[in-house]
């Protein structure tokens, strides 16, 4: 019996959806150094990226504030607009926070859409939400959002008087329609963080006494990775914003000294203020802590200002007073740019080696740091045994005269 030959044909592969091209729109302020505003639309790329938008091109316009009516002068509009049109862009990206009126003259003018940079962080937390408590979170963010730019002014409900008779007004418009469906749907959303608000303050009071230790900092400093290390847990970790939006509770024990170890979401520069007030109860773990370890990111060229922004965040959610251990990450990634001999002109930040920068952190007052480099592992143990002696003090200061654990 003649065998039969099957011929196998190649599966055909999906293709991966092509991303979206966009273009950044920045108003550089009088006064404000030009490479500050590019780390700025660095910044605003590596957000885009997260989305999973392609950039291709930077726009930007030097004024005293940004116009009130369309963001940027109108010529320069004018000229994102033609541009965007020739090269078949699909979305325009601002660096700020635009006013319902700036949208609506500004969607006017442009051929494709656009996003500003709270629209840009609340796609991303909504992409990131993986439990049912974060994507409440994120939607009731996100409804507050929307609600004042709502567009519509469609008027095909007129039809529904409001009298009872032949006279009446104009019935109820579209936009009034979902101003209320928005309104209520935020209602119903407040009501369900509420009572899973009141299940984690539950949790918080039965983990008794324990000394609580929170991570802090800046999104994508090394959170993650340094709570996988201390806590030898597998908490996700990536070299995204946002990674971490859940905050992660794990139980450590240093030489029989115990203590919990929180890894809560990133801050960024422009958080929106419907994120903060969205996860309020998330942020109570730092609120609750003990110590804080704020990590920071020394490879940045911008480093000290994103340690202003956490500082500046933490006031903001009422932890501005809670004792801080600074965590300087990524000693690895760190570089240094040697002066010519023959260059006279003061050194800049870039000019100066990691050496003269821990002196200068570590000589500060009332400032405990330590330099690491979590991927790396390099001063891990250190960290251990600084983080052991911080937390055997407020637990002396706690239990006086409870002397068996260490």
């Amino acid at each position: 019996m003649a065998e039969q030959q099957i011929n196998k044909q190649p599966v055909a592969q999906a293709e991966a959806p092509e991303r979206e091209r966009a273009v950044l729109v920045a108003v550089v302020r009088d006064g404000q150094d030009p490479r500050q505003a590019a780390e700025y639309l660095d910044e605003l790329e590596f957000l885009a990226e997260t989305a999973d938008i392609v950039c291709v091109r930077r726009f930007t316009q030097r004024l005293a504030q940004p116009s009130a009516r369309i963001y940027v002068g109108p010529g320069k509009l004018e000229e994102i607009a033609a541009w965007c049109g020739d090269n078949a862009i699909d979305v325009v990206i601002f660096d700020d926070e635009l006013s319902p009126s700036q949208t609506r003259n500004i969607e006017r003018a442009m051929p494709c859409r656009i996003l500003d940079r709270t629209r840009l962080i609340l796609d991303i937390f909504m992409r990131r939400a993986q439990t049912a408590y974060a994507k409440a979170q994120v939607q009731l963010a996100n409804y507050e959002y929307m609600l004042p730019r709502l567009a519509g002014m469609w008027t095909h409900l007129e039809r529904q008087r409001g009298g009872t008779g032949t006279r009446g007004g104009a019935g109820e418009r579209e936009i009034e329609t979902d101003r209320r469906i928005v309104r209520g749907r935020i209602a119903k959303l407040k009501e369900e963080l509420q009572k899973i608000d009141r299940q984690m303050a539950v949790q918080r009071s039965n983990r008794g006494s324990l000394v609580r230790v929170a991570l802090v900092g800046y999104t994508n400093v090394g959170k993650s990775t340094l709570m996988n290390l201390i806590a030898k847990s597998e908490v996700f970790a990536e070299n995204k914003l946002f990674a971490t939006l859940d905050t992660t509770v794990r139980k450590v024990v240093f030489d029989n000294l115990p203590f919990l170890l929180s890894d809560t979401v990133g801050f960024i520069r422009k958080l929106p203020t419907q994120l903060i007030e969205s996860f309020k109860s998330t942020l109570d773990e730092v609120r609750e802590a003990d110590l804080l370890l704020h990590v920071v990111d020394i490879s940045h060229p911008q480093f000290e200002e994103q340690i202003g922004v956490v500082r500046q965040t933490l006031a903001d959610i009422g932890a501005g007073d809670k004792p801080v251990f600074l965590v300087f990450n990524k000693i690895d990634a760190y570089t240094c740019v040697e002066k010519e001999e023959d260059d006279l002109t003061p050194p800049t930040r870039e000019n100066i080696t990691l050496d003269e920068l821990k002196g200068s952190w570590i000589a500060r007052a009332n400032t405990p740091c330590i330099f690491i480099s979590a991927r790396e592992r390099t001063n891990i143990d250190k960290l251990r045994e600084d983080l052991y002696g911080m937390v055997r003090e407020i637990h002396a200061g706690r239990y006086p005269f409870n002397n068996f654990l260490y």
